[in-house]
């Protein structure tokens, strides 16, 4: 199949984690019922996005909430990327995605594995590592569509990341993310429009609805951006679903077009200490299939 339909979801996420599952599933069967075969939903659905919510809102993976995505997976027939949520495994808090077949059957899960820890002096100071581990695991999964790469939110500042996905064969890169009121007017488009034409794959991002009375306020503006790097679908900051037809032969003919996975690669020199450190050598990672 070389074309099917990708479904971004940008829902509000309030303090009540019933609800916020009972919304996410609401959604997937909406944008079911519209024709995805793919929906995404938004960085930290069940839970408010902050370190002080983590811990409290974890749950292990398989639980409360994903088992509603199974469900929901099932039910509508269709791939759901369950944007994230706190996972706790052991003594451990994770910000991970799982993902479901269109059986219900859990069939891949990315733990984010570079954590948002910024400090813009008079805007943001945020630091996930304060209550949340990092995963060391890079993660794709195969449709009868195309081959899914998965990062979280601020993976998709990492340019190896999207380009070992590439070369793994994924022609698409999902980013649940939340990005916020200064770097989101910024950086959140230009980031995935680059991710997209640096490694001719399509790039989509599901975010949470903007609530300008949470203590993190979420930027929205979810997206689809093609191998071209245009924008082909996108929301404003409220709650909505961003569809997108995908078309895998266009992404061929791109690619032909401007040859780059044809290209001789060159070897390049690698100091020993950026070979021992696993946050800027991508390739040190495992992938997660």
């Amino acid at each position: 199949m070389s074309k099917f339909k990708l479904a971004m979801i940008q829902m509000a996420v309030g303090m009540s984690k019933t609800d916020n599952v009972a919304k996410a599933v609401k959604f997937i069967s909406e944008a079911s019922s519209a024709g995805a075969n793919i929906i995404t939903l938004p960085e930290c659905f069940n839970s408010p996005y902050g370190t002080k919510f983590f811990p409290e809102y974890a749950e292990p993976i398989p639980g409360p909430s994903t088992q509603a995505l199974s469900e929901a997976a099932k039910k509508n027939n269709v791939y759901v990327v369950g944007g994230s949520i706190p996972e706790k495994d052991g003594d451990k808090v994770y910000n991970t995605c799982a993902i479901y077949n269109p059986s219900g059957e859990l069939i891949a899960k990315h733990r984010k594995v570079h954590l948002f820890d910024i400090d813009v002096p008079g805007k943001i100071t945020f630091k996930e590592s304060e209550t949340l581990s990092p995963g060391d695991q890079f993660t794709m999964f195969k449709t009868p569509f195309c081959t899914v790469g998965v990062g979280i939110c601020y993976d998709i500042r990492f340019a190896e990341m999207a380009q070992i996905y590439a070369n793994k064969g994924c022609q698409l890169i999902v980013y649940p993310g939340a990005f916020n009121m200064t770097t989101g007017p910024k950086h959140w488009a230009t980031l995935q429009r680059g991710r997209a034409l640096d490694n001719q794959v399509y790039v989509g991002t599901a975010s949470p609805a903007r609530d300008t009375e949470a203590g993190y306020i979420a930027w929205g503006q979810s997206m689809v951006v093609d191998p071209w790097g245009d924008v082909i679908s996108e929301t404003d900051e409220k709650e909505s679903i961003v569809y997108a037809d995908i078309d895998l032969g266009k992404l061929e003919e791109m690619r032909k077009m401007i040859p780059l996975r044809q290209q001789k690669r060159h070897d390049l020199y690698v100091p020993p200490s950026l070979n021992e450190n696993k946050e800027r050598r991508g390739d040190l990672y495992e992938i997660n299939p």
